[in-house]
């Protein structure tokens, strides 16, 4: 990082910490970034805050994202990453939610938050309150769980595929086959039936 952009980000941290105050849980500038963590129910105005403010001006929601820690009382974090187009600069902002409460939509501040809320809502099972149109993206609209939770199961519960007989999409436990081989784990052609020039060194070495 260079000295000129650590600079700024430390002048932006102490910036947004004097203006947030207590909102404001920790700060670090870290890999070129600044991360904020706020409180759940503050993030709409920190984010309002962030837009507007003239030493901020992070006009541009580039991402959000949720992240799954289920050892954690608060289970999920969710993750915005803000873009200034007039300085360049970008600020993370985090929060942490535990499962079955709600976190604040910020589609009132930023619109682009509505496809990236139901992708969290989707994957993860995130609730967005006041989303106008909260519902599933990514997967199918009957599917069970969130994929992306490290404690749904790596086979999911169930497939969808496209039944000739019915002529419809139908759903079924999920079932991983795989035909059997008989794996040469001695001989660099695996399921060969022959002996190749050098094969006959391992089968010295069997005996």
């Amino acid at each position: 990082m260079s000295t000129t952009l650590l600079d700024d980000l430390t002048e932006l941290e102490d910036h947004i910490a004097s203006q947030l105050g207590e909102n404001l849980i920790s700060s670090q500038v870290a890999y070129g970034e600044l991360t904020l963590t706020v409180p759940c129910k503050q993030i709409t105005g920190t984010l309002k805050f962030l837009r507007e403010d003239p030493m901020c001006r992070f006009t541009q929601l580039m991402d959000l994202a949720g992240v799954d820690y289920p050892e954690r009382r608060k289970r999920f974090d969710v993750v915005y990453h803000l873009l200034s187009m007039e300085t360049n600069l970008r600020v993370r902002v985090k929060l942490a939610n535990a499962e079955g409460d709600t976190v604040p939509t910020a589609t009132g501040v930023f619109p682009n938050a509505d496809w990236y809320e139901r992708e969290a809502f989707d994957m993860y099972g995130i609730v967005f309150e006041g989303h106008p149109d909260l519902r599933r993206l990514l997967t199918d609209y009957g599917f069970e769980g969130h994929p992306l939770r490290k404690d749904f199961p790596l086979t999911g519960y169930t497939e969808v595929r496209w039944d000739d007989e019915q002529q419809r999409v139908i759903y079924e436990p999920v079932q991983l086959t795989q035909e059997y081989r008989n794996f040469d784990y001695l001989s660099p052609w695996e399921g060969s039936q022959y002996v190749l020039p050098g094969d006959e060194k391992a089968e010295g070495n069997k005996n």
